[in-house]
């Protein structure tokens, strides 16, 4: 018997809990504190030049420019960063200028909006970078309409004091280039190296977990070889790391995914974590080799030295497995590590400021699945209903536009706030609306209390505005990435500052910002609600191409000559994987979501996290000892695996139940098993064995969660007819 109410209690339950979550649960802080100082001082210097020269106007557009670029001056390569601000500051330049020069024709102004947002709206489909392009456009567009210039020369300069101040900003975010030439891009790769060494230092990992570091190595790949990357020796030296980085990370994964035994256990948890941290702080200084890394290696090849080394002519000699022969397995990932740890020790030397390497043969390039394509390609398959993109352009166009010709008509003191919270708070998908116009209420609120207890105990000095200011910035700078409300309560307080160094009184610009903020705040949650982006309607798709990239992935380890290839699968299966794993964080935010399809979601990826592992952990297999004399029967039971992969995702995609395919999967791994014991090629066998054993037991698995749903789903349309006679009683 079902209680609809009950359902109903549940859900209401449900979505308080989430907002209360968005009130009152922070984010990891990700500021470092030279980028605070750097975007304060570009917003306080040309403010106190401007008070001090009397120039209080230019002061206050040059600082709009630079608050507005705050937030994309991210961390990156340099020539990445420079392209990133230039962009945002071309672009609120741009829509300055046709803001005010169109600010005082209404029908002009709003056409001119509606091409704006959503062109600019439209940019989400790139990323976060592109989309903060977009975002600055439309706000200033909104807030420089509020102020239209007499002519199109007054315009023109204004609109150029607005890109200075993004200039500036970019200015301060990419000075130290000169010095620090590669600086972001070792950080980023030191980093991942220290991130093995804690990876190492794991005692067991969660078999249901996903593969330890797969987002640090794919912004890695983004940093080292994306668009606007640095080039040359050090870089081509940075590329050799960031592969051996891979290798070690696959070895690692089969041996925390085992007992290894205590010797290889103490082994790769101290002197393999130890030397691993070396080379990240060489690599992160930019230094040869010193004594310490040297020492480090120096140990980790002594008790490399007291295991056994088995090779491909012992392991022909070797009798048939044994019950100890998975410790040999074992064995063979620690050479295999420690032959891949010192060739990033001796490259970590060469990849030094100082150090001298040999020009790539062929330039380096972003792996094919994370490489992004034409962007005029891009925009073209985005120009549809079908696309969540096009679906935030169109809402964004429409909604941004309505709330500027209502801020017109209801002729509100600074109504132009009322497209501004439109155009923050309205997104791509519902948790973010919701999240951004809650905290964007609640951080208004709680930002004009406390500047109406800042002007109550203040001077109205300038000077002493300015220090509030200061502190204020860097509060909104840092928070914004950690509590969005707490960075709106110091952006509300700076914006009133702002407005009292221009001569407004404080006490009706605060209350005409919270009216607006509530008006805007809720006419951006109206249009989410009449033409929503379910993400429930995306989530099988995110999970059929997650299906799809392991089957490319499992297929590419049966032919030895993929090497290239497999190296473009994995890194594909991992970017699947990051963007299921988001989209159920956005599925999980959304309203009433079917319990049925969040335990679907959940199942495949937890199991699909053990399948990455065991995939990760058979590649590292076939690259040792032995491996290649069974390739040739490896393969059969890859291409098997790799289809049964594909039949469980178009069961997804169409919604039906798998075809019964474990016998035949299960059938080949048998004789796969059987083959190896009469191969000869000593422990390499058992190791294989069990292997193809966990792989099929993946893959089946998989295939009985979505039967399992599907049948659940059938059960729950077809309630039985006594069910039905108790409902209707």
């Amino acid at each position: 018997m079902r209680y609809p109410f009950r359902e109903m209690s549940s859900d209401s339950r449900s979505q308080r809990a989430r907002i209360l979550a968005v009130l009152f649960q922070p984010k990891r802080a990700e500021v470092p504190w030279r980028v605070l100082l750097r975007n304060t001082a570009a917003v306080i210097v040309p403010l106190g030049l401007g008070i001090g020269a009397g120039r209080v106007g230019i002061g206050l557009w040059i600082a709009v420019g630079a608050i507005v670029t705050m937030y994309s001056d991210q961390p990156g390569p340099y020539r990445q960063r420079l392209a990133r601000l230039l962009a945002v500051s071309a672009a609120g330049g741009f829509a300055a200028f046709i803001g005010m020069a169109l600010g005082d024709h209404l029908a002009a102004l709003l056409l001119a909006a509606t091409l704006v947002s959503f062109a600019g709206a439209l940019l989400v489909v790139f990323g976060d970078a592109a989309g903060r392009v977009g975002m600055a456009a439309m706000i200033l567009l909104v807030i420089t309409a509020a102020s239209p210039a007499s002519s199109a020369w007054t315009a023109l300069a204004s609109a150029a004091l607005i890109a200075g101040g993004g200039l500036l900003l970019t200015v301060f975010s990419i000075a130290a280039w000169p010095l620090q030439r590669y600086g972001p891009e070792r950080e980023a790769l030191a980093g991942v190296y220290h991130g093995l060494a804690s990876l190492a230092r794991e005692r067991s990992v969660d078999s249901g977990s996903a593969p330890a570091m797969s987002e640090d190595m794919t912004e890695l790949q983004h940093t080292l070889l994306g668009p606007n990357r640095s080039r040359g020796a050090v870089m081509d030296g940075f590329g050799v790391l960031l592969e051996l980085a891979e290798r070690i990370r696959l070895e690692l994964t089969a041996l925390t995914g085992s007992e290894p035994g205590e010797s290889i256990d103490r082994l790769v948890r101290g002197e393999a974590a130890a030397l691993l941290d070396e080379i990240g702080r060489t690599i992160g200084a930019g230094t040869d080799v010193d004594r310490a890394m040297v020492r480090s290696l120096q140990v980790l090849r002594a008790v490399e030295a007291t295991l056994p080394l088995e090779g491909i002519s012992s392991a022909r000699r070797a009798p048939a497995p044994t019950a100890d022969s998975p410790g040999l397995a074992q064995e063979r990932h620690v050479h295999a590590l420690c032959g891949q740890l010192a060739a990033a020790a001796r490259n970590a030397a060469r990849a030094s400021t100082a150090g001298e390497l040999r020009a790539a043969e062929e330039d380096l390039q972003l792996p094919r699945a994370v490489r992004p394509q034409s962007p005029v390609s891009i925009l073209v398959a985005s120009l549809t209903p079908r696309s969540a993109a096009f679906r935030h352009a169109v809402r964004t166009a429409l909604c941004l536009t309505l709330a500027l010709w209502v801020g017109r008509a209801l002729d509100l003191s600074h109504g132009y706030w009322i497209p501004m919270t439109v155009a923050i708070v309205l997104r791509a998908d519902y948790g973010a609306t919701l999240s951004y116009g809650v905290l964007r209420v609640a951080g208004t609120v709680a930002g004009l209390l406390l500047t109406t207890v800042l002007l109550h105990f203040l001077s109205p000095d300038p000077w002493a505005w300015l220090a509030v200011m200061g502190v204020l910035c860097a509060a909104y700078r840092y928070f914004g990435t950690v509590h969005y409300g707490v960075a709106v309560t110091a952006l509300t307080g700076m914006v009133v500052l702002l407005l009292a160094l221009a001569g407004e009184p404080p006490e009706p610009t605060m209350v005409s910002r919270l009216v607006a903020t509530v008006i805007g705040s809720t006419m951006a949650l109206i249009a989410y609600g009449l033409w929503p982006t379910r993400e429930r309607e995306q989530i099988r798709p995110a999970l059929v191409r997650l299906l799809r990239a392991y089957a490319t992935y499992v297929s590419s380890l049966g032919i030895a000559s993929q090497a290239p290839q497999r190296r473009e699968a994995r890194n594909g299966a991992r970017l699947a994987r990051a963007n299921a794993e988001a989209a159920l964080a956005r599925l999980i935010a959304e309203p009433p979501t079917s319990p049925s399809l969040l335990e679907l979601t959940r199942s495949l990826l937890a199991n699909s996290n053990r399948l990455a592992r065991t995939t990760m952990t058979l590649e590292a297999a076939m690259s040792g000892p032995g491996a290649p004399a069974v390739q040739r029967w490896i393969h059969a039971l890859t291409r098997q695996g790799a289809t049964s992969l594909e039949q469980v995702a178009e069961a997804v995609e169409r919604k039906a139940s798998p075809p019964t395919f474990s016998s035949r999967l299960r059938t080949l791994q048998r004789d796969f098993a059987r083959e190896l014991e009469t191969s000869g090629v000593g422990p390499i066998a058992t190791e294989l064995a069990t292997l193809s054993d966990r792989l099929v037991d993946n893959i089946n698995t998989l295939g009985h969660i979505v039967a399992r749903a599907r049948a659940g789903d059938r059960g729950s349309q077809e309630p039985s007819r006594e069910g039905r006679r108790v409902v209707r009683s």
